[in-house]
């Protein structure tokens, strides 16, 4: 059962890998530099100080960054528990996908990091600021399923360790969010 849902991720892999050109390249070596992201978050921050005030936003903040370090490091435990080799670290695979980064990154991928930290920011900011910023919501969501499928696109991750970075991102999102209105209200924020 496991050795099909592996042989199903790997040709559904080299099937969406495969369709990419160099026409697109550059747009999804942008969308998955983190650094590109920046000012995504800026905007986000802007957006919360508009809505919550100094205070709540500062919550925000160390939130947010506990959130992304909480979802990375639990990405690395996954990654270092199962050691699924990264695609382009498969010699199996050498010659038949297209590897579109200058490097691989390490050398497992289960799951996509970049995928549920994405996920995790976007539904965190998707709660606390609905009913406030019209299409918000929309936005994130695309932003945050472009910077997923940019890591098939460019040749570092399966569908299935997106996927479940997709899942475990939005769930831990979601978590963060419930835990910060605790804590803000503990606080009386």
């Amino acid at each position: 059962m496991l050795e099909e849902i592996i042989k199903y991720d790997t040709d559904l892999f080299l099937f969406l890998n495969n369709l990419g050109n160099t026409t697109w390249d550059g747009f999804w070596l942008f969308m998955t530099n983190k650094v590109n992201s920046i000012p995504l978050y800026f905007l986000l921050v802007l957006f919360s100080y508009k809505k919550l005030g100094l205070k709540k936003t500062l919550l925000v903040l160390v939130t947010v960054g506990i959130l992304i370090g909480a979802t990375d490091q639990f990405a690395n435990f996954f990654k270092y528990g199962f050691q699924r080799l990264r695609p382009c670290h498969n010699d199996e695979l050498d010659g038949i996908m297209r590897l579109v980064k200058n490097s691989c990154g390490g050398k497992y991928g289960y799951f996509s990091a970049h995928a549920a930290n994405s996920f995790a920011v976007a539904i965190f900011f998707i709660n606390l600021l609905k009913g406030r910023f019209k299409y918000i919501g929309v936005f994130l969501v695309i932003w945050a399923v472009l910077v997923a499928y940019s890591r098939i696109y460019i040749g570092v991750h399966y569908p299935l360790d997106v996927l479940t970075g997709i899942a475990i991102g939005s769930l831990f999102g979601h978590i963060f969010y419930k835990l910060m209105q605790l804590i803000a209200a503990k606080l009386k924020l």
